[in-house]
């Protein structure tokens, strides 16, 4: 199937600092073809300018920002921040080149070389690509649309959040109490595993996919309490291979039959009560890294997983979601719940709460209506439930 890019970038006013250049404007792309370009706005337009003509402050960069880097086949667009820039995540905002190619996705590929252009006391990414043996480059910058999967860097490391894209999945309601049901097994087993047959009843379509959930739990605000959704732990996939219905006996009673079928993958062990649910359309994004423009502040709800503390590239659900303003790619600053204590130097023993302390970053790649999933960029101590989450 053919992909197409579109360009995702967007640019903050709010904050006038300038140029990493077109190597680092990432695209967004799915399984399907997407919508028209995205629009670029005057203002946005206005500053993209501003940008271009000015560069960042040298003050802006990395303590050791190197003045060249060549792009290496594991490169993310968030490793190579990390080297230029204090703040990585302020990356997008840092537009300036080719101005009249706004509308189109730039991308950088291994192979290609990142220049640092300190003059006047202004700093500017070059994008060039070196040419012979000598070590020439040429500096002026590149523009490529393109089909997706011909090697373009991503913006974080995809292989840690793929698997969570369409697995894991919050419902605003408990949809999962009338999905379609493993009834039964092959020969009685207890368990299935992959390629091992099972019996389901429910309303089922036309789909051929499927996903295994276990019975959905409720997530709730660690705030208030309420329920904020029902997350569904993903178990496995099956494929529908047979109809069910009703059939007659020999004594003329009607027979319920269940549908058939077959176990493709296995990440936990299936069984009768686990529940189905139909593969959706597949989703790749390439997120580009942004701060929320408005305040957002809130909580983790829960660890994805049996842990009771999480670490760098584990997975948290956190109590906001597009109601509240959450986006994907939306970079948050992770802060540590102060513990709650008394103050045993004080003869009526108070109680205290000592201060919530900065311990990371997170990465939010997919949001639900009320809640999000949020990658762990960084973790100075181990995460946990009711741990807060604030703009960078």
């Amino acid at each position: 199937m053919t992909r197409r890019i579109r360009c995702a970038f967007p640019v903050r006013p709010a904050i006038g600092v300038a140029s990493l250049g077109a190597a680092l404007l990432v695209a967004s792309f799915s399984s399907t073809t997407l919508a028209a370009d995205l629009p670029i706005t005057a203002q946005q337009r206005g500053t993209a300018q501003t940008v271009a003509q000015s560069g960042i402050p040298v003050s802006e960069l990395a303590p050791n920002a190197p003045d060249s880097h060549t792009v290496k086949p594991r490169d993310t667009l968030w490793d190579i921040s990390k080297l230029f820039l204090k703040s990585p995540w302020r990356w997008p905002e840092l537009w300036g080149m080719n101005l009249d190619q706004i509308r189109n996705p730039h991308l950088i590929y291994p192979g290609q070389v990142l220049y640092l252009d300190k003059t006047g006391g202004r700093a500017r990414l070059r994008l060039g690509q070196r040419v012979g043996d000598g070590g020439n480059a040429k500096l002026s910058p590149r523009v490529r649309s393109t089909e997706l999967g011909d090697g373009a860097l991503p913006s974080i490391p995809f292989n840690l959040i793929e698997p969570f894209l369409n697995e894991a999945i919050i419902f605003q309601a408990n949809e999962l109490e009338t999905a379609p049901r493993i009834v039964a097994t092959q020969e009685g087993r207890v368990i299935l595993a992959r390629g091992d047959t099972a019996y389901v009843r429910g309303d089922l379509g036309a789909a051929r996919d499927y996903r295994i959930f276990r019975e959905a739990t409720p997530l709730r605000d660690p705030a208030t309490g309420e329920v904020l959704g029902y997350e569904a732990r993903f178990v496995g996939a099956a494929e529908y291979t047979r109809q069910g219905g009703t059939r007659v006996d020999a004594a003329g009673k009607s027979e319920i039959v269940p549908a058939t079928f077959v176990v493709t993958s296995a990440r936990q062990e299936a069984g009768v009560g686990d529940r189905l649910a139909v593969v959706p359309v597949r989703e790749f994004t390439n997120y580009v890294p942004h701060a929320p423009q408005a305040a957002l502040f809130g909580q983790i709800a829960s660890l994805y997983g049996d842990a009771l503390t999480a670490g760098q590239n584990q997975i948290v659900t956190l109590n906001r979601g597009s109601v509240d303003g959450m986006e994907r790619g939306h970079v948050l600053a992770l802060l540590r719940d102060g513990e709650r204590s008394v103050d045993r130097t004080d003869p009526a023993r108070p109680a205290i709460k000592l201060p919530d302390e900065r311990n990371g970053m997170l990465f939010v790649f997919r949001v639900f209506d009320r809640m999000s999933y949020a990658l762990i960029l960084s973790a100075q101590t181990p995460v946990k439930p009711r741990d807060h989450f604030t703009p960078p």
